[in-house]
């Protein structure tokens, strides 16, 4: 395989494009291949497109991962790399996401022009959000706030702030330090205050079932302790047959020989919260992921479903 060009396929944002090199490193770390024997190819996704409209009311998640995907299943690609946050609870026939590399900061950041933090805000202070989850989980820390739908990439959010239209932003840590964008965080919130959404900060090396030249450079990279937290933390999501409009936080911890999994389900006006936290060994993570998913399927009672 040494003189085949393996290509992985990405959204061609700032951060994306970032996720993509640090992939295409590590394959060169851990294989023979060399700098040259690797191409990234930029896919503009639907998502991209999308600029003022939450996903759920346009298509969902899928919008990010369907593009890169459909190149992959056409073999216009050979690896797919993708933020785990963003994909779809179910796996896509013929296509494996089994690969992942080390986990980044899972946890959420406030950004604020007058680095505020989120308890010194103004009531009635706008904060830009793109999720009902992180607008439940803020609404319960500051009652008394606007939260408001905002889009586009992290520096798009960074220019609306500057701009006025928002007080403050909540983004994902992960995101933040790998644009070294750390100097603008007013505030980390810790994963138990504000529950991540299930896999963030995980990145997700994706490619064909019967590919099996890649299946091997992959197996190479794979992160033991990142497979498990992803295994169980997708297992919840499953379970509920979650959607973009599924609030749902979702951490994994592991500590010794233990996975411990904290999760949260809202209804879908936001007024309940059904929570749940257990912990099994390691290696039953997504057994782990499925019995804390039934628990909160029975405790909501399905009212986190339209």
């Amino acid at each position: 395989m040494k003189n085949k060009k393996i290509i992985i396929g990405s959204r061609g944002s700032k951060l994306a494009l970032i996720y993509a090199n640090k992939a295409k490193d590590k394959i060169i770390q851990n294989t023979s291949l060399e700098e040259n024997n690797i191409i990234i190819k930029k896919i503009v996704t639907e998502g991209d497109q999308v600029k003022d409209s939450r996903l759920s009311d346009v298509g969902g998640k899928g919008l990010f991962s369907n593009y890169i995907e459909k190149e992959l299943m056409e073999n216009k690609i050979d690896i797919a790399v993708h933020a785990l946050k963003d994909m779809p609870a179910k796996e896509t026939d013929g296509l494996r996401v089994d690969t992942f590399l080390e986990r980044n900061d899972p946890r959420e950041v406030l950004i604020s022009k007058e680095k505020k933090k989120l308890r010194d805000l103004k009531a009635g202070s706008v904060i830009g959000t793109s999720s009902y989850r992180r607008d439940f989980q803020i609404q319960r820390i500051r009652s008394d706030v606007n939260c408001q739908l905002v889009r586009g990439n992290v520096d798009t959010r960074i220019k609306k702030l500057n701009d006025g239209l928002y007080d403050a932003l909540i983004l994902s840590c992960a995101g933040m330090k790998s644009l070294k964008l750390d100097d603008k965080i007013t505030e980390i919130f810790s994963a138990q205050d504000i529950i991540p959404s299930a896999g963030q900060g995980i990145i997700t090396l994706q490619c064909r079932n019967d590919d099996s030249e890649i299946i091997s450079i992959l197996e190479k990279i794979n992160h033991y302790e990142t497979y498990q937290k992803a295994q169980a933390e997708r297992s919840v999501l499953k379970v509920l047959e979650g959607d973009c409009e599924t609030a749902v936080g979702v951490h994994a911890l592991i500590k010794e020989d233990k996975i411990i999994l904290e999760a949260e389900l809202f209804s879908l006006d936001g007024t309940k919260r059904f929570y749940e936290k257990k912990s099994l060994k390691i290696e039953n993570a997504k057994e782990l992921g499925e019995e804390v998913g039934e628990i909160l399927k029975k405790k909501s009672n399905n009212s986190y479903k339209k």
